[in-house]
């Protein structure tokens, strides 16, 4: 993230309207660019790269433009896709691109311009009670875009929501947070050594900053990816109901199933695909984590 012109500027991977799964009402989620967590499961790998692009062979006609105008050689090796250890991520190749094969998946924008891409949609927040939620990837690593985009619109009472993986420094960003109408967190595991592995980062950071979250006063829902053979087991989501008791006032957990929809995104990132042993749980197992967290004292909640 860069400072032009007195502007604030960052890089964001997509403007999703008309969203109704990421807080109340018609929202519109802003998916920053960048996360501290490598998650193996991770569902929007696109944010975790800088200016990366997708190629997608099943609509490519081989017609050429993308080697005509690669300063790298990497348009495309003998079999058609590119070669992906010297792509410089110029974006040449997805400028000429006629069939939209290639794109360049993150783009940079100034404050301004997400603002006055968000005024146009201030009619739907205002007759379904939405907003804006902010998403990623992590928000957080941009703090000085998104404090920029939570001051303008938290003056203009746009109701606002961030879904966050809770791995950021509090002090920092804290003054953002209070602004919030709902924070959604993730516990992805919470056994610190399990975090570590799927994530490549411990929980600690994580789990504090939740604990701090009480202090502010805003609505908060831990959100946990559940997933068969990495965090579903009832030892885990029954800690996960015991932390979230001992540390919020009004205690809220929603549970989401794990799902692959991120596949397609693996193959046009030319990245490995997530482990095929990640499993989604059956609906009648997750009713029956439901049923254990209500017992345990939380109120279970859904937005999708």
């Amino acid at each position: 993230m860069k400072a032009c012109m007195g502007l604030i500027s960052g890089y964001i991977f997509e403007l999703q309207n008309f969203s109704v799964n990421d807080g109340k009402g018609i929202r519109t989620v802003v998916f920053f660019a960048g996360c501290p967590l490598s998650c193996q499961w991770c569902a929007n790998p696109e944010g975790l790269y800088i200016n990366r692009i997708s190629y997608r062979k099943e609509t490519c006609i081989q017609c050429g433009r993308c080697l005509q105008v690669c300063p790298c050689e990497a348009a495309m090796d003998h079999q058609g896709v590119p070669v992906w250890g010297k792509c410089s991520s110029c974006g040449a190749c997805a400028a000429v691109c006629p069939t939209g094969s290639r794109k360049a998946l993150l783009h940079q924008y100034t404050s301004e311009e997400v603002l006055r891409l968000l005024e146009k949609q201030k009619i739907f927040y205002r007759y379904s009670g939405g907003g804006v939620t902010f998403s990623g990837g992590e928000a957080m690593l941009q703090k000085d875009l998104l404090r920029a985009l939570v001051n303008q619109l938290y003056d203009e009472a746009v109701d606002l929501a961030i879904e966050t993986s809770g791995y950021f420094d509090f002090d920092e960003v804290k003054d953002i947070l209070k602004k919030m109408d709902m924070i959604f967190v993730d516990i992805k595991h919470m056994d610190r050594g399990k975090h570590r592995v799927y994530t490549g980062i411990d929980n600690q950071l994580i789990l504090k900053n939740i604990a701090r979250l009480k202090a502010l006063k805003v609505p908060v829902v831990i959100r946990i990816p559940v997933i068969d053979g990495v965090n579903s087991d009832i030892e885990n989501i029954r800690a996960t109901a015991a932390f979230a008791k001992a540390n919020l006032d009004d205690p809220k957990i929603e549970l989401l199933p794990y799902h692959m929809l991120g596949d397609a995104k693996y193959e046009a990132l030319g990245l490995e695909k997530p482990n095929r042993s990640f499993k989604t749980p059956s609906p009648e197992y997750l009713l029956k984590l439901q049923r254990i967290l209500q017992r345990e004292g939380v109120e279970v909640v859904s937005y999708r």
